[in-house]
């Protein structure tokens, strides 16, 4: 009489990654799952039978426990409805040598077996044990040799200049994986450079490029579906201003390449872009009670209406939150659909501050600042006064605000402000009186 088995319930594990074919034999969930359930039937007399319920995870890596049904299986083993694993290789059940020994323990912890029918081996032994660590080891290592062949072949193309693939850009199509210019879009992004450099502020571009309807890119994706380009924003607009794409180079780990695609922006209009926006990102001054906040009250105007931009503040706690020039004709109802009804002090002050410091510079002013101070102080050599003028953008974010204050409104006679701009009018008598107290100073 021979002696009666418990019965060992046994759950079959399939598993099947994305990238994987289903040409090769043995390779779908169907095969593994025939394999292990003809291993069941041959230990059919030991006990073993075959669950009903299928844990098969068709298109999940064996990187992650992230599976519906191995979280199932899992489950399943908790509540006690399993007895024994079986899989195909023990790569079907994990690939990550962390994640299988967590598993490894749960079984302990519930007296479940493991088996791998094409390895030979159970966890019941202890060479079973030592032959499935040594297997998962290996498992883990040729994956990570192939994630870092992976990494090196990317960094190796963006060092040549390729495209390595992600959304695209605006005035850019992606033609056999390479980066071509879109004329059109070009046309747009030429306009929003362009546009930055000469007002210096994101807020009257973004206003310029809502008019003409320039949005993200609109691009269609792997699988069909269309993209629709989005309004751009402050941040959107920032990052489209620093991608060095747009003059011809790729940037990998911080560092720059030569691109294999064709620029859309020249090196000139790029650096001056570069430094509005440096000169954009640096810190307000702090400014001490009772010294007024605007430095250019009674200088700026609307030039839609020609009526005086006047500053304008919110507060709270007693702290200025937002400043603004304010069209004195839009507040007073006297302009309809004023087109700057309120811009950001910051900017304006900014790209004023910018102006400034070039027209100061500029051939023009110098030969009237030049002639004035040497009609006056004839001993004074040109180039001392072309370096005075110039001495002055280094260390104006050292000066007390009243002093900038006192500056501006020395040097500058009147703003006139527009969707397109700024247009200064400088006083040159007061370029003048600047250069006889930088000398003296």
């Amino acid at each position: 009489m021979t002696a009666k088995h418990q019965k060992i319930r046994c759950a079959i594990y399939t598993r099947k990654s994305t990238e994987e074919g289903l040409d090769k034999d043995f390779n779908t969930m169907e095969n593994q799952r025939e394999s292990c359930s003809s291993y069941i039937t041959s230990q059919k007399a030991e006990g073993w039978i075959e669950l009903a319920d299928a844990y098969d995870d068709p298109g999940f890596s064996g990187g992650t426990m992230k599976r519906p049904a191995l979280t199932r299986l899992l489950q399943d083993i908790e509540n006690g409805k399993v007895d024994c694993i079986c899989v195909y290789k023990i790569d079907r059940l994990s690939r990550s040598l962390v994640d299988f020994t967590k598993m490894i323990d749960l079984f302990d912890k519930h007296g479940v077996t493991f088996i791998s029918i094409t390895q030979s081996f159970n966890t019941t032994t202890s060479m079973g044990r030592l032959t499935l660590n040594i297997l998962l080891s290996f498992a883990q290592f040729e994956r990570e040799i192939a994630a870092e062949r992976i990494q090196d072949k990317f960094a190796a193309s963006r060092r040549k200049g390729m495209w390595m693939g992600g959304h695209p850009i605006l005035g850019y199509d992606i033609q056999n994986r390479a980066l071509v210019i879109n004329q059109q879009e070009a046309d747009q992004v030429r306009f929003i450079f362009q546009r930055y450099s000469e007002c210096g502020s994101p807020t009257i571009t973004l206003k310029g490029m809502a008019d003409k309807g320039i949005t993200n890119k609109t691009w269609t994706n792997g699988s069909g579906k269309l993209r629709i380009g989005t309004p751009f924003n402050k941040s959107t607009l920032n990052r489209l201003l620093k991608n060095r794409v747009y003059i011809g180079e790729v940037v990998h780990k911080g560092n720059i390449y030569p691109g294999q695609h064709e620029a859309i922006i020249s090196q000139e209009l790029w650096n001056k872009v570069q430094q509005t926006i440096k000169l954009n990102n640096r810190p307000n001054s702090i400014i001490p009670k009772g010294q007024t906040p605007f430095p250019l009250r009674g200088l700026v105007h609307c030039k839609h209406c020609g009526m005086a931009m006047t500053p304008t503040q919110t507060k709270k706690n007693g702290q200025v939150q937002y400043r603004y020039y304010s069209c004195s004709g839009a507040r007073k109802g006297v302009t309809e659909n004023c087109p700057l009804p309120n811009v950001p002090a910051g900017d304006i002050e900014r790209l004023v501050l910018a102006q400034v410091q070039n027209l100061v510079n500029s051939p023009e002013v110098l030969a009237k600042t030049i002639s004035m101070v040497k009609a006056q102080e004839p001993a004074i050599p040109e180039h001392e006064i072309i370096g005075l003028l110039a001495s002055l953008s280094p260390v104006w974010d050292e000066l007390f605000p009243l002093e900038q204050n006192r500056l501006l409104k020395l040097l500058v006679k009147s703003i006139d402000l527009s969707e397109q701009g700024a247009d200064l009018f400088l006083n040159v008598e007061g370029i003048h009186t600047l250069v006889h107290e930088l000398e003296a100073a």
